[in-house]
This record gives C-alpha cells, sequence and structure tokens, in this order.
C-alpha cells in the first residue's frame, strides 16, 4: 500500500470520528427531557439525598420538566442545536471526498474545537453552570481537536505527496 493510500485510509476513519461524534453530539440533544429522567433514575438520585453531580443532574432534569410542562417549544432550541451538528457533519462530507482540497474544513475544526474552552467557561459562569460540568463540556472540544489535527497534518503531507509527483 502506498503512503499517499495510508494517508487518506487514516484521514478518512479520523474524519468518520469526527461526523460520528457531531452526529451523536446532536441526535443527544433532541430527546433531552427523557435522557435526563432515564439518567436520573440510572444513577439512582433522589430528590432528598442527591448531593454533588446527582443534586445537579436532578436540578437540570426537574427544570427541564417543569420548563417543558408549561412551554413544550422551549424544546426548539435543542432541535436547533441538533441541527447545527448535523450540518456541520454534513460538511465533513467533502473532506472524506478530496482532503487536500478541503483541509480548510480540518481548520475550523480545531477552531470551533478551540473556541468551545473559553466560551464554556465564561458562558458557563455565566449561566451558574457547575465548574466540573464547564470542564466536561471543554473536553469535547479537546477530544474533537486530536482528530481534527491529525487530519490537517495527514492532508498537508497528502497535498506534499502530490506535489513531488512528476507531472
Amino acid at each position: 500500500m502506498s503512503t499517499a493510500e495510508i494517508l487518506r485510509r487514516r484521514i478518512r476513519f479520523l474524519t468518520w470520528i469526527v461526523i460520528a461524534g457531531l452526529i451523536f453530539g446532536g441526535a443527544t440533544a433532541i430527546p433531552l427531557q427523557v435522557e435526563l429522567n432515564w439518567f436520573a433514575q440510572l444513577i439512582g438520585a433522589e430528590k432528598g439525598d442527591a448531593l454533588g453531580f446527582s443534586a445537579w443532574i436532578l436540578k437540570v432534569r426537574d427544570a427541564l420538566n417543569e420548563t417543558y410542562a408549561r412551554y413544550p417549544f422551549i424544546a426548539y432550541g435543542t432541535d436547533w442545536l441538533a441541527f447545527g451538528h448535523f450540518v456541520i457533519a454534513l460538511a465533513f462530507v467533502w473532506a472524506l471526498k478530496d482532503p487536500v482540497r478541503y483541509s480548510g474544513l480540518f481548520i475550523f475544526g480545531m477552531i470551533a474545537c478551540l473556541a468551545i474552552v473559553p466560551f464554556a467557561l465564561v458562558v458557563g459562569q455565566v449561566r451558574q453552570i457547575p465548574f466540573g460540568w464547564r470542564l466536561i463540556d471543554c473536553c469535547f472540544g479537546i477530544f474533537g481537536l486530536v482528530p481534527l489535527w491529525l487530519c490537517h497534518r495527514y492532508a498537508r503531507r497528502l497535498e506534499g505527496l502530490r506535489e513531488a509527483q512528476p507531472a
């Protein structure tokens, strides 16, 4: 197998990881109320004795249940969040087809991943999100950055191989 083919396979694999992560992240934003009710039950959180993480999950679950009961249209906001994830994932399909030509998508993705960190820390503080939870949100950016950085690196190497080929 040629070096170019190995690089293309690596890029495809890592790009599929990014696409799958975006689709999964988006898909989990739609049934948020069901997920929180299920998760609170799974961790055994009870209203009277919940502490720390369990107390936070109950607080979010209860707020969501109360809000959705009175104002179900608020869920439309997380539906649009999901849609945004799906559209960004769709954009990366171009990188699957021609990673050199569309390598700017990898840069765009890396910038977005880096921007998650200050956004989560600042906006999370404003919205009174516990610091630990904000760190979890920051991890999405950090974990997303790795495959995108590798894709960008491999795409540049692939570009170098193309340029080195005689015409």
